[in-house]
């Protein structure tokens, strides 16, 4: 079983910059993606980032591509998600998620674990 912790998530203006972190703790692999999805009001859950725990290689959708940034540490076992210019249309529960393997990553079911979700909402 593998715990993911979220925290990071807040009020912040239009243009503005927040950093979310996800956390990792219990039994967990070398070959693992993990990977930020976001879920609006009213909305279907949608990919927003992944990145290869081992290679570091990341995927970002269109949507935020240029403006966020995943990145790791392998020592905290921790995931981050730079956000920055950001936008209304940002506001969401921001969900961390991990998987075992490198395929399905841009679908939401084909992850295995997820975080509690953390708010971040951008002000205009």
């Amino acid at each position: 079983q593998v715990q993911l912790v979220e925290s990071g998530g807040g009020l912040v203006q239009a243009g503005g910059s927040l950093r979310v972190s996800c956390a990792a703790s219990g039994h967990t692999f070398s070959s693992y993606t993990m990977g930020w999805f976001r879920q609006a009001p009213g909305k279907e859950r949608e990919f927003v980032a992944a990145i290869d725990w081992s290679a570091g290689s990341t995927y970002y959708a269109d949507s935020v591509k240029g403006r966020f940034t995943i990145s790791r540490d392998s020592a905290k076992k921790t995931v981050y998600l730079q956000m920055n210019s950001l936008k209304p249309e940002d506001t969401a529960v921001y969900y961390c998620a991990g998987k075992y393997g490198s395929w399905s990553i841009f679908n939401r079911y084909g992850y295995d674990y997820w975080g509690q979700g953390t708010q971040v909402t951008v002000s205009s």
